[in-house]
């Protein structure tokens, strides 16, 4: 099924969007317009189209930050700035900025729709290029983790299937590279994968979203509009956070799912398609079956073949080349020099609890290039809030947790004979923080610790400690 192209345009004067709209109608193309350029950068977080047309000057953020935030998110989306003559020195800052051409207002509209035709030539290159670039090569998901290497297994065993795949794994650990992984993977992957969140659409447009809506269908319907299923058709659909569909949508995605077939919004006339499924969700799927807030036989359908993603304090010792990589990728967007961790920078790093996951360390990487001072980062370099959490998560009792990350680390070194080194310390620490809740008397200290006297005493001594313990009631 051949799709509509499907190209944006932004502008907060109403005729020339219903002139473009009309000139790109007439093409079959499927314009999609917005007054302001607030609203098409909210929808570009969950949305990319296939050209972008924005006016410079509107109210609220300027169609140079439409497109800065475009090359950001989708560096592939070949963008037309519209400029007034007066805005000439904008138009060198849109090139500068990355955008595809300009067009001078007032403008032809047949040079318009021309100018649309060659970006969107543009955007088929790369569609064309990218498989093929792309690949045999996952290089975003980076693990040398046992935990991450049961991942790529899984998604080398269903390199050569269209099977369903339900993956698990908590916010920021990286659901979607692993969804766009499987599908570069798979036989679909020369045909669209297709990403829709479920948490970041309003309810009652998520099934316009997904299965698109006729002219007229609801209230602000002004065109026909193609969903989210029928732009990956012969492709792949990735449903982020299922937990958060509501119970209408579940009901009307388990028909898709067994029929292949859909309505869109007021329509009548059934639309077949060719989709695979890929889902993913943080939540216990299982515990929201149980609770009536997911259906039982729409789970079934789903949870086809599972693949969990560890949380990033379960792959620890991929955190060093995880965050070289993002430094790396950090300093390629801002046009510097990468910065590089220092060998106990990195030690500090791995002993961090990381709750945002990879998306955290992302993020951590980005702020270390641009504020650390030095081309070395050093521990003080770090974010305060970094800082700030290993100082309030070290007294709060998780020893258990911290000699786990102590006994990885050593072991990564290539350390040997590793109890030789911890049961000592151990005993030293229990030692002398029992000595300093008694004033050093033995006996006292030695009651806390479950010993007798005399073993504390024997202790003391193989241990060499220097202990000048008050001895004056210890005789038995």
């Amino acid at each position: 099924m051949s799709r509509a192209d499907n190209i944006w345009i932004v502008d907060d004067d109403r005729s020339i969007r219903w002139v473009l709209e009309k000139a790109l109608q007439q093409e079959g193309m499927e314009p999609v317009s917005f007054d302001n350029a607030d609203t098409a950068l909210s929808r570009l977080q969950r949305q990319c189209p296939d050209v972008l047309v924005s006016d410079i000057r509107m109210p609220g953020s300027s169609g140079l930050d439409l497109l800065a935030a475009a090359r950001e998110q989708h560096p592939n989306l070949p963008v037309i700035i519209m400029t007034a003559h007066s805005d000439l020195d904008s138009a060198v800052a849109s090139y500068q900025g990355g955008a595809f051409e300009y067009l001078p207002k007032p403008f032809d509209v047949d040079e318009a729709v021309a100018l649309v035709r060659r970006a969107l030539a543009h955007t088929r290159e790369q569609e064309a290029l990218a498989p093929e670039q792309e690949l045999g090569r996952t290089p975003e998901i980076i693990g040398e983790a046992p935990a991450m290497q049961e991942v790529f297994r899984a998604i080398g065993r269903l390199s050569h299937s269209n099977i369903t795949v339900l993956i698990n794994g908590e916010s920021g650990t990286g659901k979607e590279l692993v969804a766009q992984a499987l599908h570069r993977h798979s036989p679909r992957a020369r045909n669209p994968f297709i990403a829709l969140n479920m948490a970041a659409i309003p309810k009652d447009l998520m099934e316009s979203e997904l299965f698109g809506h006729e002219k007229g269908a609801f209230t602000g319907a002004a065109s026909q509009r193609r969903g989210r299923f029928e732009q990956a058709d012969g492709g792949t659909l990735f449903l982020d956070e299922i937990g958060d569909m509501p119970a209408e949508t579940q009901t009307r995605l388990l028909r898709v799912l067994a029929d292949g077939e859909f309505y869109r919004v007021g329509g009548h006339t059934p639309i077949k398609v060719d989709v695979r499924i890929i889902a993913a969700t943080h939540q216990n799927l299982e515990g929201l079956v149980q609770s009536g807030k997911f259906r039982e036989d729409l789970f079934h359908r789903l949870n086809v073949i599972r693949i969990h993603i560890p949380k990033l304090a379960e792959r620890r010792e991929d955190i060093p080349a995880l965050a070289q990589h993002f430094l790396t990728k950090a300093a390629l967007e801002l046009s510097v020099e990468p910065k590089v961790l220092k060998p106990q920078t990195q030690d500090y790093m791995r002993s961090l609890a990381w709750p945002g996951n990879v998306r955290q360390l992302e993020n951590t990487c980005r702020w270390i290039t641009v504020m650390a001072s030095s081309r070395e980062v050093l521990v003080d370099d770090l974010p305060p809030e970094l800082l700030n959490q290993h100082q309030e998560s070290a007294p709060d009792g998780h020893w258990e947790h911290s000699l786990r990350t102590w006994a990885d680390q050593e072991l990564a070194r290539g350390t040997t004979d590793l109890l030789d080194i911890a049961v000592p310390a151990f005993e030293r620490i229990m030692i002398e923080t029992a000595l300093k809740h008694t004033a050093g008397r033995r006996r006292d200290a030695a009651q806390l610790l479950g010993w007798g006297r005399n073993t504390l005493t024997r202790k003391i001594k193989e241990l060499g400690m220097n202990m000048d313990g008050n001895d004056d009631d210890d005789t038995e």
